[in-house]
């Protein structure tokens, strides 16, 4: 397998360490870094930010899968299983080719790389075309804000995109200025007195996202995906609703399939927020560019007053 990878350089992989599960630990190729205990070598995957791990193992070898699946199941590492297919005819539709050898995608993009382009060249023409058209409205917009209450006309919040990479959402400001205590976010509440009286319009009508063809713009969201959260919340809700992590394999959107069904506001149960996750996570599985439209098509429709929008 090293060898493949040291002949086919266009292919853009390069080997920087090995993990021996016979407990042999003998030099990776090149002097690269050899493990031979897990948890050693995870740490040195997170601490390196390691992008694949490839798992070249028999089929018999499920109790090494399942460790390795349960050791990284909280992390953004694409994870590819290259098994001995020698004497097996088919696989299912989740094996792709890695340089010649075939590998079942056992956590990775659901998406292919055609699907992910096609997605994206969408999302910078949609984005365009609504920012000329809703430009009038998005200056009344920020002039209302600014002249009823003080600050900026944007807000601006750290969450996480694709892959986990940090950026920077857009808001038009619905709440007063006011601190955050440290490493605590707080989600708006039915009466939130920190909500204007303008601001309060545009949550419930969604107003207050239209800033976000911004991000669509740049590259960092989506038009339809898992709406982001605070970073805070990630690191809570990555650790007690399963799967949570993996609504970050793709760009995050303005509206999703999540929100369409009912899954929008405040999440002050965890019910609500596994409900959340399972509908990302099955538009993650089933994404075709007409369930995008659908998307967009009943955000519009349903669209502009949202019971659980406070």
């Amino acid at each position: 397998m090293i060898a493949n990878i040291t002949r086919s350089p266009a292919a853009g992989f390069r080997v920087v360490a090995t993990f021996n599960t016979l407990g042999d630990k003998k030099p990776g190729g090149d002097g690269l870094p050899s493990f031979v205990r897990l948890r050693e070598f995870a740490d040195w995957v997170r601490r390196e930010q390691v992008d694949e791990v490839w798992l070249a193992l028999r089929m018999s070898d499920e109790s090494t899968l399942l460790r390795v699946l349960d050791e990284f199941k909280d992390d953004l590492v694409n994870l590819r299983f290259i098994p001995d297919v020698s004497r097996l005819v088919m696989f299912d539709r989740n094996v792709v080719d890695l340089i010649g050898s075939p590998a079942i995608n056992l956590m990775a993009s659901p998406m292919t790389p055609y699907a992910l382009m096609q997605k994206a060249l969408f999302d910078r023409l949609f984005a365009f075309a609504s920012l000329l058209v809703l430009l009038p409205i998005m200056l009344s917009i920020a002039v209302a804000v600014k002249a009823t209450s003080k600050g900026p006309v944007l807000f601006t919040q750290r969450r996480k995109g694709a892959d986990g990479r940090v950026f920077r959402i857009y808001k038009f400001r619905s709440m007063r200025p006011h601190a955050e205590q440290s490493g605590v976010i707080r989600q708006a509440t039915r009466g939130d007195p920190r909500i204007t009286r303008v601001g309060a319009f545009l949550r419930r009508t969604s107003l207050d996202e239209l800033p976000q063809f911004l991000n669509v713009l740049r590259g960092e969201m989506s038009v339809v995906g898992p709406r982001p959260h605070a970073i805070e919340h990630d690191d809570e809700y990555r650790t007690i609703v399963d799967g949570y992590i993996h609504r970050y394999r793709i760009k995050p959107g303005i509206t999703g399939w999540a929100q369409i069904n009912g899954f929008r506001g405040e999440t002050d149960e965890i019910e609500k927020m596994q409900g959340r996750v399972e509908h990302d996570l099955y538009y993650l599985r089933n994404w075709s560019f007409g369930m995008d439209m659908r998307i967009i098509l009943a955000t519009v429709a349903k669209g502009m007053l949202h019971r659980n929008a406070y």
